[in-house]
């Protein structure tokens, strides 16, 4: 990998610190985060590696939408648009089309029946139509009720024999229906008066719903069944069904309205059957063929979608990479120049100095040089993807143990503080101490530096407005921020002081979204400001 070189001159008796790392040793800038490494060389000059754009795709910034790739709040699984289209487009066109060939089969069969039932009733129309027009029965009376022979002719009106004649002839005509398993003639009061059965005369027929509704639909219409199971009406038949046999009722009109009788039609059709078979494997064939072709142009659709997602995915984290790149230049640019040009100036003038002066220009160096250093480490700090599980933490321990590192500058700025201690114990929270006591050094930071002249600072615990969290309020009593400054708080490389690198508040907004809460903040020019922590309790 190429190498930047920013090189620390020193000799062993300007063996200077900044912060806690020496820039004489090899301690200084240790990293081994994506972003800079520091590596020694001959002579007191260190190498900061440059950052490798492959790396950065396993970071970026939270505040705009650019999150890790790789962390513990995400699943190391992304979602595979075109597996989950595979399974669940194969399972919804499967169960569609599985519906879809049920429907079309059940309807294709309906009309096959109903096409073989109207034309058995049209051929019993038309032997009732021959047989009165033959036998001149008048408009007072129908062939259907001269089919009964224990009718009183006398009191019809009609000549027994000439009644006779015409039910032996209609009896006759049904003889050559095709087809025919089983065919009963049915009074009015269920008493089988002909059959194909000689045994099943003068026998009543059992109670059957579809033999009353032939009876209540007055002649006007043809109640059909088919049957495919086994029937107790099988043992009647003059032969078995092959596969399916259609179970029919013609209604025969009376005089004044009515059924004057019921004729129950048993058929077994093999042409019927076969056009149902192949019907059916016509109907679940096409579906299956046109289901087929349509997973494949969707699943050729999605396929190319799915690639192209990704390279436009891959493309935008390069993107994000190359922007992340460019604003930490900017800002690194932006924070170096002047503590560099301050450098330089106290350099120069200790070349022409007394040692007095050389000495307070040696101060100012120092000062400088641990300006950069903290804007160095606040860079790697922030773009070291979080490391550490999570915990439980007691929040008392560590708002003690943050309030007593901060002890020294409470004093110093006169600042009071006012710990608000709850009733009983609060309940651990999710995370982890060494982040979160990082996160409250931020706030607690960001507090004293809004009230150099001393003030106020309140912190509180208590349950938030959301249910299930609990909330961490720092209240200071300093200059406050206006809503413009507020908006941009949580954006990287923003911030309101002259020797800031505003990578402060980011880094506490992305800790606190790993442990799975938030941070808000509430301020007014001056007002004061507060901010409130969200945890989750364990």
């Amino acid at each position: 990998m190429q190498t930047g070189c920013i090189a620390f001159h020193s000799t062993a008796s300007s063996n200077h610190q900044i912060g806690k790392h020496s820039i004489g040793t090899a301690q200084v800038l240790a990293h081994n985060g994506p972003c800079l490494i520091a590596k020694p060389q001959k002579d007191n000059v260190y190498q900061i590696a440059r950052p490798d754009l492959g790396n950065l795709q396993a970071w970026a910034l939270p505040e705009t939408g650019r999150r890790p790739l790789a962390t513990a709040e995400f699943p190391s699984r992304p979602f595979s648009l075109l597996r989950w289209f595979s399974i669940l487009g194969l399972l919804s066109i499967c169960i569609i089309s599985a519906v879809l060939a049920a429907i079309l089969s059940h309807f294709m069969q309906r009309e096959i029946v109903d096409h073989e039932v109207e034309l058995t009733r049209q051929f019993v129309a038309n032997v009732v139509k021959a047989q009165f027009n033959r036998a001149e029965l008048g408009t007072e009376l129908t062939v259907g009720q001269v089919l009964d022979g224990r009718a009183n002719f006398d009191k019809l009106g009609v000549d027994p024999q000439v009644a006779r004649n015409v039910r032996n002839q209609f009896y006759e005509q049904l003889r050559f229906l095709q087809d025919v398993l089983l065919t009963d003639v049915i009074a009015p009061d269920h008493t089988i008066i002909w059959s194909t059965n000689r045994s099943l005369v003068g026998s009543r027929e059992q109670v059957d719903s579809r033999l009353d509704d032939a009876f209540a639909e007055h002649g006007d219409a043809t109640v059909r069944y088919v049957g495919g199971t086994p029937t107790d009406a099988e043992a009647l038949f003059a032969r078995q069904p092959e596969r399916l046999y259609v179970e029919s009722y013609v209604p025969l009109k009376g005089a004044h309205g009515g059924a004057a009788a019921v004729i129950k039609i048993y058929q077994d059709s093999p042409s019927l059957a076969h056009a149902i078979y192949y019907g059916r494997l016509l109907v679940w064939t096409s579906v299956a063929i046109s289901a087929a072709l349509l997973y494949l142009a969707l699943f050729w659709s999605v396929r190319r979608a799915d690639a192209f997602v990704r390279s436009q995915r891959e493309r935008l984290v390069e993107m994000e990479a190359l922007c992340v790149i460019g604003e930490m230049s900017a800002a690194v640019a932006h924070g170096i120049r002047n503590p560099l040009a301050s450098i330089r100036s106290s350099a120069e003038l200790s070349l022409d100095g007394d040692i007095e002066s050389a000495r307070r220009n040696s101060t100012n160096i120092i000062v400088q040089i641990d300006r950069l250093g903290k804007w160095v480490r606040e860079l790697l700090v922030f773009s070291r993807p979080l490391a550490g599980e999570n915990q439980s933490i007691d929040l008392l321990a560590l708002i003690s143990e943050s309030l007593n590192f901060f002890s020294t500058q409470f004093d110093k700025t006169g600042i009071s503080i006012d710990f608000v201690q709850p009733s009983s114990a609060p309940p651990t929270v999710v995370g982890n101490f060494a982040l979160a006591s990082q996160t409250l050094a931020i706030i607690l930071s960001n507090a004293i530096e809004a009230m150099p002249k001393g003030g106020t600072l309140r912190l509180e615990i208590q349950t938030a407005e959301l249910p299930g969290l609990l909330r961490l309020d720092v209240i200071d009593s300093g200059c406050g921020m206006s809503a413009a400054e507020m908006d941009l708080v949580f954006k990287p490389y923003y911030s309101t002081k002259c020797n800031g690198l505003g990578l402060g508040m980011s880094l506490a907004k992305r800790i606190m979204e790993r442990f799975g809460g938030s941070i808000l903040l509430h301020s007014r020019k001056g007002m004061g400001t507060r901010v409130s922590l969200l945890f989750k309790p364990v």
